[in-house]
């Protein structure tokens, strides 16, 4: 049973009572990079401090919000000069000192192993108290294989397999994993770029595949960039190789067209476009 934390008055209490369901959450924010602050170092630039930033709005706000993204162990990179030149090194960075690790552990299917992913949270608190969870999946669990636990270590890094296995994590497994904390009463999914589109193919998955307008009512997109680099694409022999069969299948019905856009994905299956300038 949730004991009661009494604050100031009745209404803060009953808040912080609201605030610890699930239930009372109703926005789920997927970002591949989310930048809280330095020592935290899952962003690289933009892209990441414009999340940061939203979420701490919201938590200023009071709005039913949670985030998700994913927790990568040695950051995007840490810059260093040689002979002139720039050398990326790796960021190490101590979870554990930062995050707090949860029991919740769910699965993905990648190139037909069962992959692990566990949660960290982070309680970002705002100026009246208010608090927004903020989930950092992980695939650095025992029991994966080596290459498995090392597919949530690097912030775009890797090849497009990588890349691929990294954002069937954040859309299918983010939301598996929303759903193994309770969090059932989420009406909009809103998706900041492209890279955690495969969460409409997860929640078509759930609806039982024949809910497409279902789907869409529930999508919100935010774009950053008309720069081609920015947006994703993989070939359907990757998407074949890497993704579960059935699930392959049916993104190929969603989708017929010569290789799999990740933004394509998320402008088709949401209700809300808008581009940040």
């Amino acid at each position: 049973m949730q004991k009661m934390i009494y604050g100031n008055d009745i209404g803060h209490s009953l808040r912080f009572m609201m605030e610890q369901d699930p239930a009372f959450r109703t926005v789920a924010y997927f970002s591949m990079e989310i930048g809280l602050k330095s020592s935290i170092p899952t962003y690289s630039g933009g892209l990441g401090v414009l999340a940061g930033d939203i979420l701490k709005s919201a938590a200023d706000l009071g709005v039913p919000i949670v985030g998700v993204t994913l927790l990568y162990r040695k950051g995007y990179f840490r810059q260093s000069f040689e002979d002139c030149l720039q050398k990326a090194l790796p960021v190490e960075w101590d979870p554990e000192k930062q995050l707090a690790l949860l029991p919740h552990e769910v699965t993905v299917m990648i190139e037909g192993r069962i992959v692990k992913v566990r949660a960290w949270c982070l309680e970002l608190q705002g100026r009246t108290g208010f608090t927004v969870p903020i989930y950092f999946l992980d695939t650095d669990v025992e029991g994966n294989s080596p290459a498995d636990r090392e597919l949530t270590w690097y912030l775009y890094g890797g090849d497009e397999r990588y890349r691929l296995c990294q954002e069937i994590i954040l859309g299918s497994g983010g939301l598996r994993m929303l759903r193994d904390l309770g969090y059932s009463n989420i009406d909009d999914y809103h998706l900041n770029e492209g890279h955690a589109a495969f969460l409409a193919l997860e929640l078509i998955r759930e609806m039982g595949y024949e809910n497409y307008d279902r789907v869409r009512e529930k999508g919100i997109f935010t774009t950053h960039t008309p720069v081609s680099a920015g947006h994703d694409h993989f070939s359907w022999d990757l998407i074949n190789r890497v993704m579960d069969g059935s699930m392959a299948a049916r993104l190929r019905r969603m989708m017929p067209t010569e290789d799999v856009s990740m933004t394509e994905i998320a402008l088709r299956y949401s209700r809300y476009i808008n581009g940040v300038s």
